[in-house]
């Protein structure tokens, strides 16, 4: 993999054809080495100041090779102490790229994206005397990764062992929780660049330093990009990130908002769940945007039946329905989709670099926080199915059964739309649930996202409320077995995880987008029920 050539082909010769004036148009007017040399004038005015302190992702796989030696000599120390086993607390782009990169490499790293209390009690019952947490915050504040980071703390102490010399920070320079780490004396404090986004962070230490701690091999990772780099700032119709940008570019002003993303044999594991967020969070604002839809291969419903509202990607070998075909090692994937999607900001005429929607989500869950009448709730479900509890709001009345609720509930999205599957849930242990995303496509021919919350809010949280408007939204929240305090704050795990759902439900619906919600009090039995109803939709 590491001599992979990378490159982008258009396999669909009515793209290529619509894709050429918008690559010549971007070579002759030298974007490509614009971007390369930081030029923060290429988004246009009013996105000027934000472009300003947010293109050093442009020069990382220089920039970051101090720390390979940094991360080696922490990764030997803990070792020597007997400390092999890494736990990641973080969200979005601080847990997206260090999961493929340890997933691509076969390394193990325990990723907490999540506020489940099953999942992080799984974590938890880890063998502790060999374990390390990496607490990775951008802004310092990240509600999900403190409340790990307390929780691991009182676990560490209540074992005997000294928290501080457990806990390994990833932050920017000035953040809350740079200040905490060193007045609390945490073994080691890594502060990243603070002129890069999260989103474009991968080569930044939010991707190296978790993923260097758990084994990975960060030095070639950085090489691989190294290897492309020229290649990228490159005026040239040759410059496969160039050549991505303008075929996006082309498929949306041709009515293709959509991008059906499948491996076909990369050799990396998840960079799709990668690129969602990088695509989703940039372009996905001002009532337009790109809408990633990872499939879970090239024979999957949604790619091989993508209609002209979605162009089918490949991530690998041209393969199937393909009109798009990216490949490279990991790397240099990394530093091309960047440029690649910085520059369809460009075409599509939105800033790239900004997500003013994400925070509407986050204070709603706070507001709930903040009231616990309104966060245990008085509303009654509007049907109860077995162990479905059925909150219907815009397009449902909650009536018949679960296959008539859902029926009603679809026929509420429009022509062109997408249907996106929120699992408020365990990851691990609820992983069935994901299933629901093919059958879904399957029987509706629409498009079908499905994102495991809240992770998703760091991702395409914003395309769903500042994107194209033709999203119905399918929420899925589960009565968890048991439920965890988070020391030192007035909520558990279970109840930040549920003012989450509920919080992003109230913003998509003030937004005018349809959100059902259904409330499985019995997990197992509840995923079954809801896949039986599934089925029984008309395909």
């Amino acid at each position: 993999m590491a001599g992979e050539r990378t490159s982008v082909t258009i396999e669909d010769t009515a793209l290529d054809t619509a894709a050429a004036p918008l690559l010549d148009k971007l070579v002759s007017d030298g974007v490509a080495s614009k971007v390369g040399a930081q030029d923060a004038t290429l988004w246009g005015a009013e996105a000027e100041s934000e472009a300003s302190i947010r293109l050093s992702w442009t020069t990382l796989h220089r920039s970051s090779r101090p720390l390979i030696g940094e991360i080696e000599a922490l990764r030997t120390e803990l070792r020597s102490e007997g400390v092999d086993r890494v736990v990641l607390a973080g969200m979005g782009g601080s847990s997206l790229a260090p999961e493929v990169i340890t997933g691509t490499e076969g390394v193990a790293l325990t990723v907490l994206d999540t506020t489940d209390p099953g999942q992080v009690a799984d974590a938890l019952a880890g063998d502790l005397d060999r374990t390390v947490i990496v607490v990775s915050s951008k802004s310092g504040t990240t509600v999900e990764t403190d409340s790990h980071r307390r929780i691991f703390a009182k676990a560490f102490a209540d074992a005997g062992i000294d928290a501080a010399r457990r806990i390994v920070v990833v932050t920017d320079p000035g953040s809350p929780l740079a200040e905490l780490g060193e007045t609390e004396g945490y073994r080691k404090v890594f502060l990243a660049d603070p002129n890069v986004g999260g989103r474009y962070s991968a080569l930044t230490a939010f991707g190296l330093v978790p993923a260097g701690l758990a084994g990975a091999d960060v030095a070639r990772l950085l090489d691989q990009a190294a290897g492309v780099a020229d290649t990228l700032t490159a005026d040239s119709t040759d410059n496969p990130a160039l050549r991505l940008a303008a075929a996006l570019g082309a498929a949306h002003a041709d009515g293709a908002e959509k991008i059906v993303l499948a491996d076909t044999g990369s050799g990396i594991t998840g960079v799709g769940d990668w690129a969602e967020q990088l695509i989703a969070e940039s372009t996905g604002k001002q009532g337009t945007g790109l809408l990633p839809v990872v499939v879970e291969g090239h024979t999957a419903p949604g790619f091989t039946s993508a209609g002209s509202d979605a162009t089918p990607v490949a991530v690998g070998p041209a393969s199937g329905e393909a009109k798009v075909a990216v490949t490279g090692p990991l790397g240099a994937q990394f530093l091309l989709w960047e440029f690649a999607v910085a520059i369809a900001g460009r075409l599509l005429g939105i800033n790239p670099f900004d997500q003013p929607d994400v925070e509407a989500a986050k204070k709603a869950a706070r507001s709930l926080l903040d009231d616990p009448a309104a966060l245990t709730g008085s509303a009654e479900p509007s049907a109860v199915l077995g162990s479905v509890e059925v909150y219907g709001g815009a397009g449902t009345t909650g009536e018949g059964s679960l296959t008539d609720v859902l029926r009603e509930f679809l026929d509420s999205a429009p022509e062109g739309g997408y249907v996106a599957v929120q699992a408020y849930l365990d990851r691990l242990d609820d992983a069935s649930a994901s299933l629901l995303r093919p059958e879904l496509a399957k029987r509706t021919g629409l498009q079908t996202t499905f994102g495991w919350g809240p992770r998703f809010l760091h991702s395409t949280g914003q395309y769903h409320k500042g994107g194209h408007p033709n999203g119905v939204f399918l929420q899925l929240t589960g009565t968890p077995e048991n439920d965890l305090e988070v020391p030192d704050r007035p909520y558990t795990l279970g109840q930040l995880q549920r003012a989450q759902a509920l919080g992003d439900g109230q913003v998509l619906a003030a937004g005018g987008r349809p959100v059902l919600r259904l409330h499985l009090t019995d997990r197992a039995a509840g995923l079954a029920e809801l896949m039986r109803a599934v089925q029984e939709l008309a395909s």
